[in-house]
């Protein structure tokens, strides 16, 4: 059984500009230990997809239909106080913004303090021991002096620091991390992913990790689903995404990645913005920015299918997209190519052109 199983979820939210599909009909899986990740420009469902696991949707948003399967068990069927009991306890949440997830009125040590002492039903001065040990363990010097410090006395990287050990003081079985390294600079941010990845792997804990950045997804991941407009249009292995991508849209996301060593003069861009959601176009949502688009993309919704037999996709479809190349086939097929420049283990140097109209 896998730890987490989505299956056919839709969220709406209903505003006064029209109903806004952020989600729709969104199926995946993410097993014990594993490190999933979400990638896509924003708008395209992912924080909407994290809030959900944890029924964190407010009004006007609203879960229209789908099963999220935790440990077998709906948490859509859920009471209010069971789903509560399992937030923060068995399924975490890394917001990306620290500054905000903390209350600026009460100490670091406290907020994390009160977490375990609410779950794992510690006394208190067991719970100030685990949370020194968990500052101390995320890279925060004198925990212990640092315990009674507040939010503002942190700095961004420290209080991040701090957001993931809050995240890990109840040993769950499930973090989703949702740009968490955001606000950061790109030193702390790999500090923050180094030890984001060795934590996980020593709690053994799966990460649903959530950004706009396929080099992120390249340090953490073990696999990874593209999403656009609210719904997924490519998934796969992290390695295989980067040397064998199959969409158009994940072709683009990798052209605007820079490179060490790179000789062009301005990086590729993905033309146009991410549709309304109020009014996507017809047929396939991409096709108005995909250099790839013929007359019958404009007509008809390609379903996500299985890169190697054509067939719809599953949970247990290895690697899978939404275009129509992969049912009808394209009278100029997909041409590009992808060229890699690091080392054989590098799958994030992949290198990646396509034959776009500038």
């Amino acid at each position: 059984m896998a730890l987490l199983e989505v299956k056919d979820l839709t969220v709406r939210f209903y505003t006064q500009e029209g109903v806004v599909t952020a989600v729709d009909d969104l199926s995946y899986r993410i097993e014990r230990g594993e490190k999933f990740g979400v990638v896509g420009e924003s708008g395209a469902g992912k924080s909407v997809t994290a809030l959900s696991v944890l029924r964190l949707i407010d009004s006007p948003g609203q879960i229209e239909s789908g099963e999220i399967l935790f440990k077998g068990e709906n948490l859509l069927e859920m009471s209010e106080s069971e789903i509560r009991s399992i937030r923060g306890d068995e399924i975490s949440m890394i917001f990306q913004d620290a500054q905000t997830a903390l209350n600026p009125v009460y100490t670091v040590g406290g907020q994390i303090a009160e977490a375990i002492e609410h779950h794992l039903d510690y006394s208190s001065e067991e719970a100030k021991a685990r949370t020194i040990q968990l500052l101390d363990r995320v890279g925060i010097p004198e925990a212990e002096e640092r315990f009674s410090d507040y939010p503002h006395e942190f700095s961004g990287g420290m209080q991040q620091r701090a957001i993931i050990a809050m995240a890990l003081s109840c040993d769950p079985d499930l973090i989703v991390a949702d740009e968490p390294t955001t606000a950061l600079d790109v030193t702390i941010e790999a500090q923050i992913l180094d030890e984001l990845r060795e934590l996980a792997d020593e709690f053994d804990t799966a990460i649903q990790l959530i950004t706009h950045d396929l080099g992120v997804i390249a340090e953490v991941c073990d696999r990874v689903m593209v999403m656009y407009a609210g719904k997924p249009v490519e998934k796969a292995p992290v390695e295989e995404l980067y040397y064998d991508p199959k969409h158009p849209y994940t072709v683009g996301l990798m052209s605007s990645i820079p490179r060490v060593n790179d000789k062009r003069e301005r990086l590729q861009t993905i033309p146009g913005v991410m549709p309304d959601l109020v009014e996507l176009p017809s047929g396939c949502s991409f096709h108005p920015r995909c250099p790839f688009a013929e007359e019958k993309c404009t007509r008809k919704e390609p379903p996500l299918t299985d890169v190697e037999s054509g067939a719809e996709a599953t949970l247990d479809t290895e690697h899978a997209a939404a275009c129509l190349e992969y049912t009808e086939g394209l009278s100029q097929g997909l041409t590009y190519s992808v060229e890699t420049t690091g080392p054989a283990d590098g799958a994030a140097a992949g290198y990646v052109e396509g034959d776009r109209d500038e």
